[in-house]
């Protein structure tokens, strides 16, 4: 499904990765770079907090699990960020108040152990109508 959502990302989105612990917001990343044409292995970007990697666009990963406060969101340099490229923050519901209109992914756990129900929100319409175009999923994603 990430695969799928690299070809409706443009320059300068920003998509915020929600779910349990383990329940595979790197994976997503992981999928949406090999969308984007990322040659480099993508990891968990939790004790650097950001990583940068080249493709069709830029993918900025970012993780702020271990952000405490809203002001520590500074040091981040969003604005900067957000001005090429694609930029994923994992955990980002944390940070909310300070970002501009997103696409949230919500990862949750499924029945069996390798399942996962994804929901896709946002209010910005142009999401909404890029979203409306992808309709289908595949099978047998891995990381």
């Amino acid at each position: 499904m990430a695969e799928r959502l690299a070809a409706v990302v443009a320059d300068g989105d920003l998509i915020v990765l929600a779910g349990d612990l383990g329940a595979g917001k790197t994976c997503f990343t992981q999928g949406l770079g090999r969308g984007l044409q990322v040659a480099d292995r993508i990891t968990s970007p939790t004790f650097t907090i950001h990583s940068q990697y080249r493709g069709r666009l830029t993918l900025n990963h970012l993780d702020v699990y271990r952000i405490d406060q809203l002001e520590d969101t500074l040091d981040l340099d969003l604005p900067e960020l957000l001005e090429s490229g694609v930029t994923v923050i994992e955990w980002g519901e944390q940070i909310d108040p300070v970002l501009p209109d997103h696409l949230v992914v919500r990862i949750e756990f499924g029945d069996a152990d390798d399942d996962r129900t994804l929901s896709f929100e946002s209010s910005d319409p142009r999401w909404q109508e890029r979203l409306a175009g992808m309709d289908g999923f595949g099978e047998g994603a891995s990381c």
